[in-house]
């Protein structure tokens, strides 16, 4: 019996015990949220002609031109109120409600002027100073890589509007 107790502790001891553990965070494949997105990859200064906006003078002497925009401001305000006075056996209960809108009409203009230089004709053209723009549509994927789906150029106007001059031969 005692050979078997030995042998049973000799065997205890040269046998490994085996323990489950997670693997490290930096083994498991990342995971990220499948996101789509534009992308602006370049930008340059474009002038966004206004149509019906061009005129053309000359030989020589001066060209003027105008533009006069009419626009409306409104706001309104509202507001509800509800009342409610409870009884031992009744309830009552008063809605009331209003509005006041205001508007106010804007008129603004702006004239140009310019000299011709002499045997030359005056070009003048309204527009927007806006920007043509580069874009890419992507998706993040779910192991963290980006995969593009589409490419392209787009004209944006900003809000900033004025005249371009230029002179030509004919």
């Amino acid at each position: 019996m005692r050979k078997r107790a030995m042998l049973g502790a000799l065997l205890m001891a040269t046998t490994a015990p085996v323990v489950a553990a997670a693997a490290p965070a930096s083994a498991m494949p990342r995971q990220c949220p499948v996101t789509y997105g534009v992308l602006i990859t370049s930008h340059q200064a474009y002038r966004l002609p206004a149509s019906g906006a061009y005129f053309k003078d000359g030989p020589g002497g001066t060209m003027t031109a105008s533009v006069t925009r009419a626009t409306t401001i409104s706001y309104s305000l509202s507001t509800s109120l509800e009342v409610s006075a409870s009884y031992l056996f009744a309830s009552a209960k008063a809605s009331v409600s209003g509005s006041i809108t205001k508007s106010v009409a804007v008129t603004t203009g702006h004239t140009y002027s310019h000299n011709i230089s002499s045997h030359k004709y005056g070009n003048l053209q309204y527009g927007s100073n806006g920007y043509k723009v580069g874009w890419e549509s992507n998706r993040t994927n779910p192991n963290c890589s980006t995969t593009v789906l589409a490419t392209g150029t787009a004209k944006l106007p900003a809000t900033s509007v004025g005249w371009h001059y230029w002179e030509t031969n004919s």
